[in-house]
């Protein structure tokens, strides 16, 4: 395993059609849009969960969040999940040997926690050595918390979106013996290009065991996460652009390369309806990588077909225009 040893940028640029990239439990599973900007906001924690899951079902990992139920149909807490990874026997000499233990463990087996770090509640039956009844267990509690080496900013719309309220009759019955149906309400968004911002750090790298090898699973959950997400809300998702620049020095990165990005229509916002009615226009972060490019290994590229950029409005290649400014770059094969 490769040790992570320099510092990342991520932008991630995906769109969906007819559907909902992120409801808000507390507004009736709504769409998140800002109401003062009109733009959409899908949280950090939908596109871990978009990884996690690609990630566990599509190719083997172990994840150490997700949901396990018992044979009684109730879902495993925490604490419990923390036990799954306690492999030495209970009651225990003292309670740092377990932890230890688990906290070895989670993070060895489990790609979530050294990308995303952790924050795990632990209770352990410990025998105090000092009691006079030597038999005499107590349960002593705990954390495990380790920092993250990935974080993502909250994703934005690159535009104002337009949210549509849908009204229909369900299959059944509203109650027994009725005539008429039940009716069901949803809100969706008809179209929204949605940009998210994400960090490798090297150093919290160290802390979790994070790997080269991860960092390329964690690539390959976002895009093809991203594309095997097939539920009735997101089925209309399509991963459209992953850039990564890879810096030669420690402690050091521009930031914010998402803002460097802007998108370009003859429309109006409210009236985008598909990757096609857009372009990107990418000058400002071209020229800002080549300002800075004696400080940049390289920059890696995955980009959908459909998706046009532009330098100063003129269209270009991509690859090519970063190249001219100085950048390797290397193309991602997902």
């Amino acid at each position: 395993m490769t040790e992570v040893s320099r510092r990342s940028e991520i932008v991630f640029l995906y769109d969906i059609k007819d559907g909902n990239p992120n409801g808000d439990p507390l507004d009736e599973n709504k769409p998140r849009v800002d109401e003062e900007t009109g733009i959409n906001l899908v949280t950090d924690v939908r596109l871990k969960r978009t990884i996690r899951d690609y990630l566990n079902k599509f190719r083997d990992a172990e994840i150490f969040v997700r949901e396990i139920s018992d044979e009684k149909g109730d879902i495993q807490d925490a604490k419990l999940r923390a036990r799954d990874f306690l492999t030495i026997k209970e009651p225990l000499d003292a309670f740092e040997t377990g932890k230890k233990n688990i906290d070895e463990n989670i993070l060895n087996k489990c790609i979530d926690t050294r990308l995303f770090g952790c924050t795990v509640p632990i209770e352990l039956k410990v025998q105090n050595k000092k009691d006079k009844d030597k038999d005499k267990e107590k349960e002593k509690t705990g954390s495990i918390t380790h920092t993250g080496p990935v974080q993502f900013k909250i994703g934005r719309s690159m535009h104002k979106v337009f949210m549509k309220h849908f009204r229909g009759t369900g299959a059944f019955a509203s109650k027994e013996g009725a005539s008429q149906k039940t009716f069901r309400e949803e809100d969706f968004l008809p179209y929204s290009l949605i940009s998210f911002y994400g960090i490798i750090n090297e150093n919290a790298a160290k802390d979790t065991k994070l790997s080269e090898e991860d960092i390329d699973l964690l690539l390959d959950g976002m895009w093809n996460g991203t594309k095997n997400l097939i539920s009735r809300s997101k089925v209309g998702q399509v991963p459209r652009l992953l850039f990564k620049v890879n810096y030669k020095e420690g402690n050091y990165h521009i930031g914010d390369l998402n803002n460097l990005f802007s998108l370009k229509s003859d429309l109006i916002d409210e009236e985008i309806r598909e990757i096609s009615q857009v372009k990107i226009e990418v000058h400002r972060l071209i020229d800002m990588l080549g300002k800075n490019k004696e400080k940049i290994e390289n920059a890696q590229i995955c980009s959908d077909e459909s998706i046009t950029f532009t330098y100063d409005g003129e269209e270009i290649d991509f690859e090519k225009s970063l190249m001219e400014a100085g950048i390797n770059t290397e193309i991602l094969s997902m």
